[in-house]
């Protein structure tokens, strides 16, 4: 049972009351013509016939790292699902980059798509107003979230093997989105009660349960979700995690999936855990004494050491299954 596995390696309790990217990149799309430079305004739609369309798409609008005629920026539109099933990408020249014009090419797309979304999730939070105004219109429920791992896979190998090739490439212009850093002045606010646990627990699961034949799948994970694993992760590596302890678990896991949770890190130096949602809420869960902070350290080591990956677990107690369960990687930095 994944309940017994999980507590089976709880590290310890924390008092409620105390505050490489690969998969995609070999995956068969059907073949296009990558631009070698840019262009004003070019269109492009791959498909992965070995991956299920779903209703989850991720949406990312903003500038590129290459510079084009008259040092114009390059501007791109984004567009995939949650499995990675197609792909579509839309230059635009600058004078185009609105909310209206994004509007007719998210609607048109969505007119053209066999299985039409539910939900479009954005995470830039510098393009927050004008994503938001054009999906406002349309008939889908546009969500800011950093659990767009699809469209940032994709981010990354642009960046990686697409966007230096091009003409006009700048990689001064790289990083249109960096993780937290000394530069970082957000507060982590209270904890809304409807989120609270009674207690906290850092755990660790191998990363081979997370894998085919494993003791993790969508079948026990209650309202959670999975997230895509790199398969060039080591398959004997530990996946660090937090197991969240409570009288009331269907409630707070039902109250959590609404948040967007993007994960989990620990600040050693103020000693908080402190938990991220949407694109940029940071609620402080727990406050660290000495030993909780030695097992932070270990927690962000874990999570650094598998390019962010690791879990957040919410559990009446060690007998029953979880009534949550999410899979979570940060979103890389400089995308």
């Amino acid at each position: 049972m994944l309940c017994k596995t999980l507590l089976t390696v709880l590290l310890f309790g924390l008092s409620a009351n105390a505050l490489s990217v690969q998969s995609l990149s070999k995956a068969k799309y059907s073949a296009t013509c990558m631009l070698s430079t840019p262009s004003p305004s070019a269109v492009e739609l791959t498909r992965n016939t070995e991956k299920k369309a779903t209703k989850d798409w991720e949406l990312d609008c903003y500038s590129r790292p290459v510079v084009g005629l008259g040092g114009k920026k390059l501007w791109e539109v984004l567009i995939t699902d949650s499995s990675g099933s197609f792909r579509f990408l839309k230059t635009l020249p600058s004078n185009q980059v609105n909310s209206k014009e994004l509007r007719k090419t998210v609607d048109e797309l969505i007119e053209e798509a066999d299985v039409k979304p539910d939900t479009i999730r954005f995470f830039r939070g510098a393009m927050f107003n004008m994503i938001n105004i054009a999906l406002a219109d349309l008939d889908v429920v546009g969500k800011p979230s950093r659990c767009t791992y699809s469209v940032a896979q994709w981010l990354e190998e642009r960046h990686a093997e697409v966007y230096p090739k091009m003409e006009g490439y700048r990689a001064t212009m790289a990083g249109g989105m960096t993780g937290p850093s000394f530069l970082d002045v957000r507060t982590p606010i209270k904890m809304p009660d409807s989120l609270r646990g009674e207690k906290y627990a850092f755990v660790a699961l191998p990363l081979a349960e997370f894998l085919p034949g494993g003791d993790v799948t969508e079948d026990n994970i209650g309202v959670g979700k999975l997230c895509p694993i790199d398969p060039e992760l080591p398959a004997d590596s530990f996946v660090q995690g937090v197991v969240i302890l409570t009288q009331r678990p269907q409630a707070l896991a039902a109250w959590l999936a609404g948040t967007e949770v993007a994960g989990l890190t620990c600040d050693l130096r103020k000693r908080n855990l402190i938990m991220e949602t949407d694109i940029d809420t940071q609620y402080l869960m727990a406050r660290l004494n000495d030993e909780q902070r030695e097992e932070g350290a270990a927690f962000m080591e874990g999570k650094d050491a598998l390019n962010g990956l690791h879990f957040i677990c919410v559990q009446k107690d060690e007998d029953d299954e979880p009534a949550g369960f999410w899979l979570i990687r940060d979103l890389p930095t400089g995308i």
